[in-house]
C-alpha cells in the first residue's frame, strides 16, 4: 500500500449528537451528491453551521449510531475518509459505504453491500455504453472504483475499463475498502488501472467512451473550463464516440467559497458547447438540487437506448436529457 496508508487510523466517526440526528462537524460534513429525481436526497442547514442528512419522505434523518468512520488520514493530494451507514438506517444510503474526500466530504465513491446500483450519478455513467461503438471505456477520476463496478457487472466481457486516478492511497482505499481488488481479480484482462494525470489518458486504438468525473478540493477542476482541455479529449475517440461528465451543480461544497458550484457548471458546460456545438446534452438529477450530468454527441434513439441497457431501472434516466441549448437559453 502507498506510504500515506500508513497514517490510516480506525477511528470513531467524529459525531456530535443533536436530537438524534447524525450531525457531522466541519471538516467532515457530507454533501450527498446527485440521487434519482423520484427520491431525491436534500440537505439542510443546522444551526451549528453543520449538515444533517434528510429525505424527501422521512425528517428523522439519520441517527448517529448508525454510521460509522472506518478510515480516516491524509494523503498527498486528499483528505480522505470511509464512511459506512447501517443497513437498519431509515434511509436510501442504508447498507452503503462512502468514499469521501476534500475537507467538504463530497461523496467520490459508493457502494451497497446487497445491491450493484447506486441510485445516484454512477447509474448515469452506466447507461453510456449501449450508445458507443465498440472499444476501451476510459474513467477519468476512478475514485474506488463505482462506476467500473457498475459496467463490468452489468456488461458482457468484451467490453474493457481503462481508469486513471492521480491519487494512490485512492485505490489502496479502493482495494481495502470497496472491494476493488476482487473486482480485478474476477475481470482480469477486462480493467487497467492508472495512476497519474487523467487529462493525459489515451489507448492506441482511442476511446470508444470518456466518462469524467474529475473534482479538486470540492470543485471540478479548473481546467474542464477550458475548451482546449476538450479539443484535446474529443481528439482521443474513436469514430461515433462520446464523453459523459459529471459536471457538478448547486449540490457541490467546494474548500474555495468562489468555486460555487452552479457557476462552476455552467462555465464548464459552455466550454464544453464551444466544441460540441449543439451535440450537448444535460441530465439534471434531484429537481436540479443535484449534479448534472453532460453527453457528447448526437441525442440517441431513446427507446432504443432504453431496450439496450442491462437492467430495467437505468431507463428511467434515458429520457431525463435535454439539449444544452435550451438550457443556456432559459439561464439568459
Amino acid at each position: 500500500m502507498a506510504k500515506e496508508l500508513v497514517s490510516l487510523q480506525f477511528l470513531p466517526p467524529p459525531l456530535h449528537i443533536s436530537r438524534h440526528f447524525l450531525t457531522l462537524s466541519p471538516p467532515s460534513t457530507l454533501n450527498l451528491r446527485p440521487k434519482p429525481p423520484e427520491n431525491p436526497i436534500s440537505l439542510r442547514r443546522s444551526n451549528t453551521n453543520t449538515h444533517r442528512y434528510k429525505t424527501s419522505h422521512d425528517d428523522d434523518g439519520i441517527p448517529a449510531n448508525e454510521v460509522k468512520t472506518i478510515a480516516k488520514f491524509k494523503s498527498r493530494y486528499n483528505y480522505i475518509r470511509v464512511i459506512e451507514v447501517s443497513r437498519k438506517a431509515d434511509h436510501p444510503l442504508a447498507g452503503s459505504r462512502l468514499l469521501l474526500l476534500d475537507n467538504p466530504g463530497n461523496i467520490h465513491s459508493i457502494s451497497f453491500l446487497l445491491k450493484t446500483l447506486t441510485e445516484c450519478y454512477f447509474d448515469v455513467f452506466a447507461t453510456l455504453p449501449p450508445i458507443i461503438p465498440p472499444g476501451p471505456i476510459g474513467i477519468l477520476g476512478f475514485g474506488a472504483g463505482s462506476t467500473a463496478r457498475l459496467i463490468l457487472e452489468l456488461y458482457p466481457p468484451e467490453i474493457a475499463i481503462h481508469g486513471w486516478e492521480i491519487d494512490p492511497s485512492v485505490i489502496d482505499v479502493g482495494r481495502e475498502f470497496f472491494g476493488l481488488s476482487k473486482l480485478e481479480r474476477d475481470h482480469k484482462g477486462r480493467i487497467f488501472i492508472n495512476i497519474g494525470d487523467a487529462l493525459s489518458a489515451s489507448v492506441r486504438t482511442g476511446f470508444s467512451g470518456i466518462l469524467v468525473d474529475l473534482f479538486s478540493k470540492g470543485s471540478v477542476i479548473k481546467e474542464l473550463q477550458d475548451p482546449k482541455v476538450w479539443e484535446d479529449l474529443k481528439s482521443r475517440l474513436k469514430k461515433r464516440g462520446r464523453i459523459m461528465v459529471n459536471v457538478g451543480g448547486r449540490c457541490v461544497e467546494a474548500e474555495d467559497s468562489e468555486r460555487d458550484g452552479d457557476l462552476v457548471m455552467e462555465e464548464t458546460l459552455k466550454a464544453m458547447s464551444s466544441v460540441f456545438g449543439d451535440k450537448l446534452f444535460v441530465l439534471t438529477l434531484g429537481n436540479g438540487n443535484d449534479s448534472s450530468v453532460a453527453l457528447t454527441g448526437d441525442l440517441p434513439d431513446l427507446d432504443a437506448w432504453k431496450k439496450r441497457l442491462p437492467v430495467r431501472e437505468l431507463s428511467s434516466y434515458v429520457d431525463l436529457w435535454k439539449p444544452y441549448s435550451e438550457i443556456e437559453m432559459l439561464a439568459s
